[in-house]
């Protein structure tokens, strides 16, 4: 009877859980309202290119350069009956403590900084970071706003080099 237990013992895997590494989170929304969404036209897998910049204007930590700004916008959407904001959630990959977007590209002591609207102030991104900005007027199907983004240097003295980020994003209409 020992033998045939081992054997049954030794045959299945033995699965050890750590209550805090193995937790799946789901999160979701069930709103009265929803709508196409682009960023710059695109509804699938936008890239927003940022322009070539000279390492001399990164010289200094918190100088910023190259801003460019790109527009999410909302269409199809049902007409409210009320101006209904729209908030747009951001959601860094490789977010820095500065609240930044890390580059994963060559150039170092450089990140990628959103902003609220051109101009605008610094989005500090922590988790999933939800931005004002979008409102669907009152008998509106579409709307638009305009962020930002653009290089920032940290520690001083960018390199030259490639700059790479990413975000991922989603609407909140509640």
């Amino acid at each position: 009877m020992k033998r045939i237990a081992f054997v049954i013992a030794a045959t299945f895997p033995v699965m050890a859980f750590a209550a805090s590494n193995n937790t799946i989170t789901f999160n979701g929304q069930v709103s009265a309202q929803t709508c196409t969404v682009a960023v710059n036209g695109n509804q699938a897998n936008p890239v927003i290119l940022l322009p070539t910049v000279s390492a001399a204007s990164l010289s200094t930590a918190g100088s910023t350069a190259g801003e460019t700004t790109f527009t999410v916008s909302v269409s199809n959407c049902d007409a409210p009956s009320t101006a209904l904001p729209i908030k747009t959630a951001f959601l860094g990959n490789n977010v820095t403590s500065d609240g930044n977007l890390g580059n994963t590209g060559t150039a170092t002591n450089v990140q990628v900084q959103l902003l609220e609207a051109s101009g605008g102030t610094a989005i500090q991104l922590q988790g999933t970071t939800s931005v004002s900005g979008l409102v669907l007027d009152v008998d509106a199907t579409e709307a638009s706003h305009d962020f930002a983004v653009q290089y920032v240097s940290v520690v001083g003295g960018a390199t030259a080099g490639t700059v790479s980020a990413s975000v991922q994003y989603a609407l909140d209409y509640l």
